[in-house]
């Protein structure tokens, strides 16, 4: 029995879930212990300064940035040592990420498409969890249409570039440092034909934002408005109209493997609702028992879809499994939040101090949105049919 343990023992993913275990149990502590299971989504505006300052903390631990080369301040963790970290992270309660979009999404498109002085710029700041970035993407008659942005762009005769136009549902840029942004290049082209992938600052004449209410109460989306704002010559990432291949490039990255953490937050969600469930007697009604089963169900398909996914090694493409990934999960996180509602039942309409309560009312609140943002459910199955299953496009008029 000595040989397995000792092997066990010296797994690299295994000594990766117990580091992370112990330092969460060691740092989100003290005036970090507030921030347990807050800041997800629908939660976002939960003490942001505060998240900041956990985003330095998790960076003097070397854990910012797990999956990242090494060369580029990482730890250049294996997919499996970086599922175990944000597992992990996630069941210790740690709190959602303020620096998620430049170290999931902007952070690796860089060091895929980026110049290296355009890493060698950026790259550290986000390493050291102390600049923060926001997603120009969404626009007001562009959202699931991403090939649709109006936004325009033209090159100045010093290098710099100016946009003007508007984005929106921009997740904390009131919080964020820069944004990227896609926008048109080419006067009269259409489609995916003719975008750039720009890299400018929010704190510059030229920016307005606007933060949006929600149902909810919360405002951690932004309305971005752009008035000839500049981006200095460096901020063009590729080649002039070929923003597209960076921008799907982009969406590739956000389907990976922080979707396990996304996986136990969720987790920590229908734990909630079974407590509120057997507190208020909700669990003895036998069909609210076979709806718990079922969530329960489609989480663990969820999981299971999502490892099928990663299981193709460290390249950072996804495979056609992924194609339905977000259409499984915001269709079961919609339904996770009618279900909580009915496990409060007449406490679901009253304004609550319970933690668990008004944390239930926010997933039931937020999860309305799943199913629009990042791609409606409409765009979603036209991409499993045309690019899963390849069938032709219908032809539109």
């Amino acid at each position: 029995m000595g040989a397995p343990e000792t092997a066990l023992a010296q797994n690299p993913v295994d000594q990766i879930r117990r580091a992370i275990a112990q330092w969460m149990a060691e740092h989100l502590t003290g005036e970090f212990a507030a921030l347990r299971h807050r800041g997800g989504p629908g939660d976002e505006g939960a003490d942001p300064a505060l998240r900041k300052r956990w985003e330095r903390e998790m960076a003097a631990g070397g854990w910012t940035c797990v999956g990242w080369p090494e060369a580029y301040g990482g730890r250049g963790l294996s997919i499996d040592a970086q599922v175990a970290f944000h597992e992990e992270y996630a069941r210790a309660g740690g709190p959602g990420r303020m620096g998620h979009i430049g170290e999931g999404l902007i952070g690796p498109t860089l060091i895929r498409y980026g110049s290296d002085a355009q890493k060698a710029r950026f790259l550290p700041g986000i390493v050291e969890g102390r600049t923060f970035w926001a997603q120009g993407y969404s626009e007001p008659n562009a959202g699931s249409d991403l090939a649709n942005v109006q936004t325009r762009c033209w090159q100045c005769d010093d290098g710099s570039w100016r946009l003007s136009g508007q984005k929106i549902w921009t997740s904390l840029a009131h919080e964020s440092d820069w944004i990227f942004v896609l926008a048109r290049s080419e006067p009269g082209s259409k489609g995916r034909h003719g975008l750039s992938f720009l890299l400018l600052p929010l704190d510059q004449p030229g920016v307005t934002i606007r933060p949006i209410r929600q149902i909810s109460g919360e405002a951690e989306f932004n309305e971005v408005f752009f008035d000839e704002a500049v981006a200095e010559a460096d901020g063009l990432v590729g080649e002039p109209g070929k923003g597209w291949e960076v921008a799907m490039g982009l969406l590739e990255i956000e389907r990976g493997v922080s979707t396990l953490g996304q996986q136990m937050h969720f987790a920590h969600e229908l734990g909630l609702v079974v407590e509120v469930a057997r507190r208020n007697g909700a669990d003895r009604d036998p069909a609210f028992r076979a709806r718990l089963a079922r969530a329960w169900g489609g989480l663990r398909v969820m999981r299971y879809n999502a490892l099928r996914m990663l299981s193709g090694g460290d390249d950072l493409k996804l495979g056609r499994e992924a194609l339905i990934y977000k259409y499984h999960w915001s269709n079961w996180h919609r339904d996770l939040g009618k279900l909580a509602m009915d496990a409060l039942g007449p406490e679901a309409d009253t304004p609550s101090e319970d933690p668990a309560v008004r944390r239930l009312q926010q997933v039931f609140f937020f999860s309305r949105a799943d199913t629009i943002y990042a791609g409606s459910n409409e765009i979603q199955l036209n991409l499993i049919a045309e690019r899963g299953l390849g069938l032709p496009r219908e032809p539109r008029g």
